[in-house]
C-alpha cells in the first residue's frame, strides 16, 4: 500500500526530527528551491542563508528606526529641558507667560503662541494674558482633558493669536492645578501648516508642556 504525505505532514515530521539532516546530509545538496532573490534554483542551504540574510536585514532597519526615533526624543527633551529652564530664570512673575511664550516659539519653532489665564490676582489683571475670555471657551476648555490637535475650525482660542487668519491647524493645552477638574487657563499653539498639529499626532509631550506651564502659571492666581 502507499501512502501519500502532504506537506504538512512532511513539515510536521522535519519539525519532531531536528535531526534528520544530519543523518542524510547529502539531500542538502539535492533538495532544490525557487529563490525569489536569483531568480533560479538553489540548493536548500543556499536558500536558508537567503533567509538569514533577509532576516538580518529587517532586524537593521527596524535597528535603523528605532535609533531615529531615540534622537528625535532626545533632541525634544533637550528642548523641553531647555524651555524649563527659562521659565525658571524667569525675573518676576509677571515676565513668567512672556518666557513661556517666546520660548515655545524659539526652541521649539512654534509658528505662533499666545495664552490666557482667568481668575488671576487683582496686580494682573490688566495684562495680555488675562484678557477676557468667554464662559464657551472656559466650558470647552474644562472638557479638554488632553491637548486637543488637529484643524482649526474656527475656535475661539485661534482668534487670540498674532496672526489667526492663516492658522490651519491648532494645539490647545489647558492649564490645571494637579488634577482639578476645572482649567484656569488655555495654551494655544498655532501654526499655517495643515499637518504641523493633528488629530492623530502623539501628544506626550504636549502634555508634558501643559503641565509644565500650569505649574509655572499658578502663581498669577488670586
Amino acid at each position: 500500500m502507499t501512502y501519500e504525505l502532504d506537506s504538512n505532514a512532511v513539515a510536521n515530521f522535519l519539525s519532531d526530527n531536528p535531526h534528520f539532516f544530519e543523518e542524510h546530509s547529502e539531500l542538502l545538496s539535492r533538495v532544490k528551491l525557487t529563490s525569489p532573490l536569483a531568480g533560479r534554483a538553489v540548493s536548500l542551504q543556499e536558500r536558508q542563508m537567503e533567509v538569514l540574510r533577509e532576516k538580518i536585514k529587517l532586524h537593521e532597519l527596524r535597528l535603523a528606526e528605532l535609533l531615529r526615533i531615540a534622537e528625535e526624543n532626545d533632541a525634544i527633551t533637550q528642548k523641553f529641558l531647555q524651555w524649563t529652564r527659562s521659565l525658571l530664570l524667569a525675573r518676576n512673575d509677571v515676565d513668567m507667560p512672556h518666557t513661556l511664550i517666546s520660548g515655545l516659539q524659539s526652541i521649539f519653532s512654534v509658528p505662533q503662541a499666545t495664552l490666557r489665564i482667568w481668575g488671576v490676582a487683582e496686580d494682573y489683571a490688566h495684562t495680555w494674558f488675562a484678557a477676557e475670555v468667554s464662559e464657551d471657551a472656559k466650558i470647552f476648555c474644562n472638557g479638554l482633558t488632553a491637548p486637543y490637535c488637529g484643524a482649526n475650525q474656527d475656535f475661539e482660542a485661534a482668534s487670540w493669536l498674532e496672526d489667526a487668519a492663516s492658522v490651519q491647524s491648532i494645539a490647545m493645552l489647558p492649564l490645571r492645578i494637579g488634577g482639578a477638574p476645572e482649567a484656569f487657563g488655555l495654551l494655544v499653539l498655532g501654526s499655517a501648516d495643515p499637518q504641523r498639529f493633528t488629530a492623530d499626532m502623539a501628544t506626550d509631550y504636549l502634555s508634558k508642556i501643559g503641565e509644565t506651564a500650569s505649574a509655572a502659571m499658578a502663581c498669577l492666581l488670586d
